[in-house]
């Protein structure tokens, strides 16, 4: 059990056997131990055979826990636990921890139940996909509830909805999100490396950074946070427009399943009525209809694109006329 004996302030302090310390911070005696040997906890105070520990090797122990889920070395934690005792502080490092740990989306995760699941996709039990999507992490099982699940994205499981209600097998979206995923990856990585070169380096530099400079990377990370998606979202808005469009002249004018690489469909010859070309000459001028015609056109195209979007999405069954 913890003792208490007289602080340097007159207050009393908690003290600890090494078994008492185990049981507070939910370490074992063992690797409270191996702390102390690698050099990550104080010296304990030495009273008769007996180590004697206190609050602060409990807020150590704690510290290193926190550190070690999320990610962290034992060989790092103990060089930001160096710059903490050499009074470079710690504060700002952990901010900065807490700060790229947080969450990097406004989206609250949900929970769903097994026959709520069911109901959303056909109405039968699938075991198959339930287990793929759980090593996915679209799901996430609940401790204790062999009916419920965690689901970290409800905008991806709808997404999933949508499409198995539009007709597209679970097995053919697992596979997608499979392919999306990696090549999501790829850009997250890539964006981290260019903000690291002509940002974070300039606080990132040392190691470990000094309190002020952990602090301000940290705020620089709240700023930053959202620039990846909205760059995505941009971009992939562009890219949708320009594959949509030519996805659908090359369905309308050619043979041939469309790939991302397919090429648009030759042009073909379209005679106009003498009548509509006199009239646009007359409205731009002769040297600018051939370009006036090309525009209108183009134009057309992507309002009949939009219609034929449309009207898929509304005739495509909904999740109850499914269920």
């Amino acid at each position: 059990m913890s003792t208490t004996g007289p602080s340097a302030a007159g207050r009393t302090a908690a003290e600890y056997r090494i078994e008492d310390l185990a049981h507070a911070s939910g370490a074992t005696v063992r690797t409270i131990r191996a702390y102390q040997d690698r050099g990550l906890l104080p010296t304990p105070e030495r009273r008769g055979r007996a180590n004697v520990y206190r609050d602060t090797h409990l807020a150590r122990l704690r510290q290193i826990a926190d550190l070690l889920d999320r990610g962290y070395t034992l060989a790092s934690i103990k060089e930001l636990l160096e710059a903490w005792d050499t009074g470079r502080g710690l504060g700002g490092v952990l901010g900065l921890v807490a700060e790229v740990h947080g969450p990097w989306t406004d989206e609250r995760a949900d929970r769903i139940t097994r026959a709520e699941l069911e109901v959303k996709f056909g109405g039968r039990p699938d075991d198959e996909a339930v287990s793929e999507a759980v090593e996915l992490g679209v799901l996430e099982p609940v401790p204790g509830r062999d009916d419920e699940f965690l689901v970290p994205s409800p905008q991806e499981l709808a997404v999933a909805v949508e499409l198995y209600s539009a007709g597209v097998p679970l097995s053919a979206i697992s596979a997608h999100l499979r392919e999306l995923r990696g090549q999501v990856e790829q850009i997250a990585s890539r964006f981290l490396e260019f903000t690291t070169e002509h940002v974070f380096a300039r606080y990132l530099g040392h190691r470990p950074p000094t309190d002020a400079d952990a602090a301000e990377a940290a705020s620089m990370v709240r700023r930053l946070r959202p620039l990846a998606q909205q760059t995505v979202d941009a971009e992939l808005a562009r890219a949708m427009r320009t594959f949509a469009t030519r996805h659908l002249e090359h369905h309308l004018a050619a043979e041939g399943p469309f790939t991302a690489h397919s090429a648009p469909p030759p042009p073909t010859s379209v005679a106009l009525p003498a009548a509509t070309i006199s009239a646009v000459e007359r409205l731009v001028g002769r040297e600018n209809a051939a370009s006036f015609i090309t525009a209108a056109a183009e134009r057309e195209v992507q309002s009949r694109t939009l219609d034929a979007l449309t009207s898929f999405r509304n005739n495509a069954p909904t999740v109850d006329q499914i269920t």
